[in-house]
């Protein structure tokens, strides 16, 4: 089976997952006419460096291109997921080996809108190569684009895909979502350095930050061109050489960690002996610290606990919304760094306006929200049962939402703890309110749009892995979800400036307040539409086999 097999497979599949299915070929053609304006405009911002002189051009080239590459990491995992069409476990039963399938899958990988934008974005690149050295440098940097380009799509499906085998397991649940959010954290110390030296004005320290980024695999092949310009060839072979050794490295990294999406599930070891129950079955069911009551709606509730707490898919949602809501105030409230003419930095934490702390707080609580947009989805054939069981619309979105507020609820409190470790109880008092109101909206707009634009997720054991088109769904969803709640929250915003410093004495309160009475206006209104369109949500989110 060659190399070019994959591609056709994935380009058959394409085309019969988009048959018969307009809103799926709108969201494709959305994707790519998205993709062509975000490359457009790294083309022209790669490409404006050839107006700078050397250092401007490195800087440029070095720091872009190793933001490329950390965002190709980090974005399929708390953002946009991977496009799954070629499933590895669907490879199983054939006489590959795995090298020959990660090579095949890669191949296909790099056949798609995401490395289409990426390679548009760095071609930039290849105007100031040009400029500075000719036509050997434009040759050099087109190769290293290439080599960029796999080195991208490499690094993030070698990371996504050992996050999934982790999650897959629940012995390691924990441990991924703490390597998860220490990836995402380093966006902290990546946005203070920036500050730093963007207050410094410290343009030689920056180039030679720049040059040493340049001879690490992030910016390795972004530079090359500039090298030959300079007349370093030797230095351009031996990036290029870089850059395949750590691409041969993702690569096995990912061959054995795709070993376990052709077996199944990741090993999670013996079972631990449960000792015996003497409560009965509903007893068992229903979380003991919870204290739901043995109703229809506790036995809801139940379930999405344990869905949400023991489905790899879910899970990682989660972690994600954990993850971005625990940071955002904290790189909000960040002033950066203060550099005095003696050259000595110290760290100062400044107070965000008490309108800046509304607006970003009401932004996160929304946000926090937004995987309630497809909530069908995760369920797939099996909301089947619901729909047998004659489960009532309100009934089913209440549970729903109140599941999710459990755990994301006390996520928003704990923000609040950190506002008011790092700026003052006050700040922490009216954050806290306006994050609970902004999740209130958020989670009924979500779950409005849950019933009315649900789409299918992958069969796969993959919990970042999207369907083809749904990448550009799940953000654009997710971007409506938190402009739609921003505007639900604007009187209760117009009405904390209205009172000044009083607000934070009665944020905690009127929050939670706005934000459960949104909540149970949408249920109410959504439950009514999910009665009549139950059979239409169970057919959008069926995972449609090509």
């Amino acid at each position: 089976m060659a190399l070019s097999h994959f591609v056709q497979l994935k380009l058959r599949m394409l085309g019969n997952g988009m048959r018969g299915r307009t809103s799926r070929v709108l969201l494709f053609i959305g994707g790519i006419l998205l993709g062509a304006y975000l490359g457009g405009m790294g083309f022209l911002l790669f490409a404006a460096s050839s107006a700078g002189d050397a250092q401007v051009r490195l800087m440029v080239a070095s720091f872009g291109g190793a933001a490329l590459v950390i965002g190709s990491v980090l974005l399929p995992l708390v953002w946009f997921g991977v496009d799954d069409t070629l499933d590895p476990a669907r490879f199983a039963l054939l006489p590959l080996s795995t090298a020959k399938l990660v090579l095949g899958l890669l191949a296909a990988a790099l056949v798609s809108v995401p490395a289409a934008t990426l390679l548009l974005a760095t071609a930039g690149l290849l105007v100031p190569a040009g400029m500075a050295g000719g036509p050997a440098a434009v040759a050099v940097q087109a190769v290293g684009l290439v080599a960029g380009l796999v080195l991208c799509v490499a690094a993030g499906r070698a990371v996504v895909s050992a996050f999934a085998t982790m999650l897959r397991s629940r012995r390691v649940r924990d441990l991924a979502g703490i390597l998860l959010a220490a990836l995402a954290a380093l966006l902290a110390p990546i946005q203070i350095g920036v500050a730093a030296a963007a207050q410094s004005a410290d343009w030689d320290q920056l180039a030679r930050i720049a040059r040493l980024v340049g001879w690490t695999p992030l910016a390795a092949a972004y530079t090359v061109g500039l090298d030959v310009a300079a007349g370093r060839p030797l230095a351009a072979l031996v990036k290029l050489l870089m850059v395949a050794a750590t691409v041969a490295g993702l690569l096995w990294w990912w061959s054995r960690t795709l070993e376990s999406a052709l077996v199944g599930a990741a090993s999670a070891g013996a079972a631990r002996p449960r000792r015996p129950s003497r409560a009965g079955p509903v007893a068992q069911l229903l979380p003991r610290l919870v204290g739901l009551p043995p109703t229809r709606t506790g036995a809801m509730v139940a379930r999405e606990l344990r869905y949400w707490w023991r489905d790899a898919k879910r899970r990682a949602n989660l972690i994600a919304v954990a993850v971005i809501a625990v940071l955002a105030p904290i790189l909000a409230g960040f002033e950066g760094f203060r550099v005095s003419d003696s050259a000595e930095m110290s760290l100062g934490m400044g107070q965000l306006g008490s309108t800046g702390t509304l607006l970003v707080l009401v932004l996160v609580g929304s946000f926090a929200a937004s995987v309630l947009a497809n909530q069908f989805g995760f369920d797939g054939t099996a909301y089947a049962a619901h729909i047998t069981a004659a489960v009532p619309g309100r009934t089913e979105l209440r549970a729903r939402t109140a599941a999710h507020a459990m755990l994301t609820v006390p996520v928003l409190l704990a923000v609040g703890v950190v506002l008011g470790v790092t700026l003052d109880p006050t700040t922490a008092l009216s954050g806290v309110g306006a994050a609970l109101a902004g999740y209130g909206a958020g989670a009924a707009v979500c779950v409005y749009l849950s019933v009315i634009a649900p789409y299918a997720l992958p069969e796969g054991s993959n919990p970042f892995a999207t369907a083809t088109g749904t990448g550009i769904a799940k953000s654009l969803l997710a971007v409506v979800a938190v402009a739609i709640a921003f505007m639900i929250c604007t009187p209760l915003l117009m009405v904390a400036l209205v009172l000044g410093e009083a607000w934070p004495w009665v944020a905690l309160p009127v929050g939670a307040g706005y934000g459960l009475a949104a909540v149970a206006v949408a249920t109410y209104l959504a439950g009514d539409v999910l009665d009549r369109q139950a059979t239409t949500v169970l057919a959008e989110v069926s995972p449609r086999r090509s």
